[in-house]
């Protein structure tokens, strides 16, 4: 399971036109399912996300996480990031997670973040969507687990 994380000083997700899910500061998360994913990773890369220390302190050093500074989460599934493009120039994606896998593995992050307590919003699984960010930093990080 991946998620790329980018410290946000807002994100937002439309899909046609209509805003869907917005956030200010926290953190975007784009989720990426693998074939071998199951819910203990899933768990573990939540843990992960919302523990992460990406923000600043009070001497300008990343020490604390997202639930330290009150911020939210803005998830958004991204089958591309489960792609092999290791060789030539089109992508394989034979290790990304069927969709029925990915969309119940997404959901279940989104209610063990929202169930820790974070405000979470979200894109629609399996969209044409539109994000739209403010990185701040610019801070991202690939974790995977």
């Amino acid at each position: 399971m991946i998620a790329l994380i980018q410290r946000v000083k807002q994100a937002k997700v439309d899909v046609e036109g209509k805003t869907i899910g917005a956030i200010d500061h926290g953190l975007l998360v784009l989720l990426g399912v693998e074939r071998e994913d199951d819910l203990l990773k899933m768990e573990k890369l939540a843990t992960k996300v919302m523990n992460y220390r990406v923000f600043s302190d009070e001497n300008g050093k990343m020490n604390l996480n997202l639930q330290q500074v009150g911020g939210s989460l803005l998830v958004v599934s991204q089958f591309t990031l489960a792609a092999d493009t290791g060789r030539g120039l089109r992508p394989s994606f034979s290790g990304a997670g069927t969709p029925e896998q990915a969309d119940t593995l997404y959901r279940a992050f989104v209610d063990f973040c929202q169930n820790k307590g974070v405000h979470v919003e979200t894109g629609e699984f399996a969209a044409d969507m539109q994000v739209s960010l403010i990185n701040d930093g610019p801070v991202t990080f690939n974790l995977q687990v």
